[in-house]
């Protein structure tokens, strides 16, 4: 697939000297943090995380919880709403904003499905896992046993953390955009919780 278009010149310069100050800053801090990882990290480990997030594998491991026992059923259908509704929230701002992936993303290592995935902000990797730890300890707190959870929720939650982070350290988003999509995935999850429970 082609790269989007480069954005318009002056298009945050002219209507707002802090918004480009903004996307200035949120860019070179999120460059900072890539240099100063870069040595320190396994790139593979980074794409492995990446890969545990990707829609595609994602959403059929989620249609396999209607294998799973009775006790998770009452999970499935928010879990399976909210990460179609995630999409579209995430494809939707995407092409809304159409925010350039940042420079030094290696696109030759991007797995892009459709043309928005060209675009970075928010990031749909981090809205997804955060949609998915939100939504699993919202329903765990609603389980009777819910202190046994405790060790498999704290997992959920390092493995969304590290995915989101590993976003900008791959060099695939900026800071903010991680920090939007994961504020996106909690409010979906906390949607997906009130309203989507069946």
């Amino acid at each position: 697939m082609d790269a989007p278009p480069p954005p318009a010149p002056g298009k945050y310069g002219g209507s707002s000297k802090l918004l480009g100050r903004l996307i200035s800053t949120d860019a070179s801090i999120s460059h900072h943090l890539l240099t100063i990882t870069r040595p320190l990290l396994p790139h593979s480990l980074l794409l492995l995380l990446e890969l545990s997030a990707d829609f595609r594998l994602f959403f059929p491991i989620s249609l396999s919880l209607l294998l799973s026992p009775t006790l998770l059923r009452p999970f499935l259908p928010p879990l399976l709403l909210g990460l179609l509704l995630d999409l579209a929230f995430v494809g939707l701002v995407k092409l809304i904003f159409r925010r350039p992936r940042p420079p030094h993303n290696n696109a030759s290592t991007m797995n892009v499905a459709v043309s928005v995935d060209h675009f970075s902000f928010p990031s749909g990797h981090a809205s997804r896992v955060c949609f998915v730890a939100s939504l699993a300890h919202l329903s765990a707190a609603a389980l009777p046993d819910y202190k046994a959870l405790n060790y498999a929720l704290l997992l959920v939650w390092v493995w969304a953390v590290l995915t989101s982070v590993s976003r900008v350290l791959l060099g695939r988003h900026f800071l903010s955009d991680v920090i939007a999509g994961a504020c996106l995935g909690v409010l979906e999850a906390l949607f997906a919780f009130h309203f989507l429970r069946f």
